[in-house]
């Protein structure tokens, strides 16, 4: 749905895996074999990588103001996180970042490092969901203001406002 680059820097994976899952036709990209290999996921890899994915789409919908139920899935996120194997590392510059421990780094420990650095530069509450409950898809909201809504203005903003219209009107 998304008509708009990806998100900027290590939130761009985060992004790519919210959106594997199609939410108005259940289509899941992690159910093909490309879809896997994308994240560098075997198959008994992809039920903790579909947790993991829709702890991170409440996150994002907590982003674009939809606060989900005390302690739901913010404790699921904050829990798989806490457990990626991440070090600090300083570089000749003076300049600290998280690294993934484990070489190839694991799914969930290139995704705290990707929050974390989001984090620190002040972008990872601009990675939100589609406000539309047929969508849900990721996108990175670039408005001046951080208060966009839907990840298409085109498609499923039209929709939202359309429905507000005849809601009124009938």
């Amino acid at each position: 749905m998304n008509e708009r680059e990806s998100a900027p820097g290590g939130l761009a994976l985060v992004e790519a895996l919210v959106n594997t899952l199609n939410v108005e036709t259940g289509a899941d990209f992690l159910d093909t074999a490309d879809g896997r290999a994308v994240f560098a996921l075997a198959e008994p890899d992809v039920p903790a990588a579909r947790v993991l994915r829709e702890a991170l789409r409440t996150a994002c919908l907590a982003h674009a103001g939809h606060r989900p139920a005390e302690g739901e899935a913010a404790s699921v996120l904050d829990r798989l996180l806490a457990e990626a194997p991440l070090r600090v590392t300083v570089d000749g510059a003076g300049a600290a970042s998280l690294c993934p421990v484990e070489q190839p780094p694991g799914l969930t420990a290139r995704i705290a490092a990707a929050v974390a650095a989001a984090s620190a530069e002040g972008t990872w509450a601009r990675l939100k969901a589609c406000e539309a409950a047929d969508c849900r898809w990721a996108y990175y909201d670039r408005s001046p203001a951080g208060r966009r809504r839907w990840c298409s203005m085109s498609v499923c903003g039209a929709r939202a406002k359309m429905r507000t219209y005849r809601a009124k009107r009938g």
